[in-house]
């Protein structure tokens, strides 16, 4: 038999017999991290408050303008340190990544969104009425003087402008209009926003006029996190894609529009990766080099190969079909909680749709030995599973039970009564599930009305 490294894709089985190489175990946090991390950011905007309210006196507040000043600075400094944990959830800060996966942190960082912008939004029109106020001036007369004879206040209301762009392009009907690329290059923009409105924070807030302590403390806050996204958004994958030197092997349609892509680098058994997870996959070819896509991986790596697997829906995931060997690859990851450390029980059902299979099929893989497993399949035709002989023989491995459900969703029923009958332990069992979102929100409802445990219940959206 041919051994391992010199195997060719096309020779290489990607079946349970040959899935004996283990990478480097992955470390997993604490399931209290969270609530660890909530706990600290609580006091960090307990001690932003704090010291916005140490400023103020009476007799200011009682000043001409002085209510608007006093809402104005605590509206802002609430909304600055808004800005900083909203940049720390979206800089794929590797303990946050394992603990609660990349879709709960783009949630969080949603809900954040608006209430800072709005935040902000009221400490640059009260600090003008305020400042009108107290000066005895018109508004627009104001707000020339901000931008022309305050420090670095010009700097400001232009980055204020580009936290606008991004705010008005994050709205859910924009959203759904634009491309993703047009999204992600807009913003980009936001980088650039929050160096521009820091400095005025230092060089004209009370807060921070005369208290050395105070300042040096929200620097620290602002270079920490800026290098956070320095080293872990840009240090860190171009360290890892010079040290992978990552390329595309080979190209194979596994279904119907559906492509296995495998890749071969360098060190790949060094990859502390578990099954479930994913890459912002570049290629580096005319067409797709100018932006990455999550894809998941649909095998763990057989090194020097690892395999993602793509099904053609748009305009760019239609290219990968057309993606010839050699072409230079640019990983960034691996990223996301959807992998067996989030298992509270030895019993799993797995429910996929679509190219869901992918995930779950890496997961697969990975389950730890003496887990049972269930696996279900939802598809409209038998010949749109991919990687459907493979996941057999694996179930088959654990001694597990694998299920089709075959047809349209409006003649074939896909109920609690069907789930209970092919997995009668569900609600007693850990569910992972991957598919198009409304299957998810589908299943998840069927799910909650047989009495599983929202803890026990494991998905991974990759939208935007």
């Amino acid at each position: 038999m041919t051994s391992l490294r010199h195997r060719t894709p096309e020779t290489l089985n990607w079946g349970p017999e040959s899935a004996a190489l283990r990478r480097p175990l992955r470390t997993v946090p604490s399931r209290h991290f969270t609530s660890l991390a909530l706990t600290l950011a609580g006091i960090g905007l307990g001690a932003v408050v704090a010291i916005t309210f140490t400023t103020f006196s009476w007799s200011g507040l009682h000043a001409a303008g002085g209510w608007w000043l006093y809402i104005g600075r605590l509206s802002g400094m609430i909304g600055a340190y808004g800005l900083l944990m909203m940049t720390v959830l979206i800089a794929r800060v590797p303990v946050l990544e394992k603990s609660l996966g990349q879709d709960h942190l783009v949630r969080w960082h949603r809900v954040i969104a608006p209430y800072t912008y709005w935040l902000l939004f009221v400490h640059v029109i009260t600090l003008i009425v305020g400042y009108a106020q107290m000066q005895n001036t018109g508004l627009i007369s104001q707000t020339i003087n901000f931008i022309f004879h305050y420090p670095d206040m010009l700097a400001a209301f232009i980055g204020f402008g580009l936290l606008t762009m991004a705010a008005a392009t994050s709205i859910r009907q924009a959203r759904r209009k634009m491309k993703y690329e047009t999204w992600w290059s807009i913003h980009l923009y936001t980088y650039l926003g929050l160096a521009l409105v820091f400095f005025h924070e230092i060089r004209t807030g009370v807060m921070f006029i005369g208290h050395p302590l105070t300042t040096a403390a929200w620097e620290v806050a602002w270079a920490g996190v800026g290098a956070l996204v320095l080293i872990i958004r840009i240090g860190q994958p171009i360290w890892r894609n010079i040290r992978w030197q990552l390329k595309v092997t080979s190209v194979t349609e596994v279904a119907p529009k559906t492509f296995a892509i495998v890749v071969e680098g360098r060190h790949l058994q060094r990859m502390a990766l578990s099954g479930g997870q994913f890459f912002q996959w570049r290629f580096m070819t005319k067409g797709l080099w100018t932006h990455s896509h999550p894809y998941s991986i649909s095998a763990m790596p057989r090194p020097p190969y690892m395999r993602l697997t793509v099904k053609s829906l748009g305009d760019q995931s239609s290219l990968v079909a057309t993606l010839r060997p050699g072409t230079r690859v640019f990983a960034e990851g691996p990223y996301g909680a959807f992998t067996h450390h989030k298992s509270e029980t030895k019993q799993v059902v797995m429910i996929a749709a679509g190219i869901g299979i992918t995930p779950l099929r890496s997961l697969l893989e990975d389950l730890p030995h003496g887990v049972a497993v269930n696996f279900i399949m939802r598809a409209n035709a038998v010949d749109e599973i991919a990687h459907r002989d493979e996941i057999r023989d694996f179930v088959a491995a654990r001694a597990g039970s694998y299920t089709e459900v075959i047809g349209l969703p409006n003649e074939v029923p896909f109920d609690g009564t069907v789930l209970t009958s092919i997995a009668p332990a569900i609600s007693t069992s850990d569910v992972f599930m991957c598919g198009p979102d409304g299957f998810m929100n589908y299943v998840q409802g069927v799910l909650t009305s047989l009495n599983v445990p929202v803890s026990q219940i494991h998905y991974e959206r990759f939208t935007f």
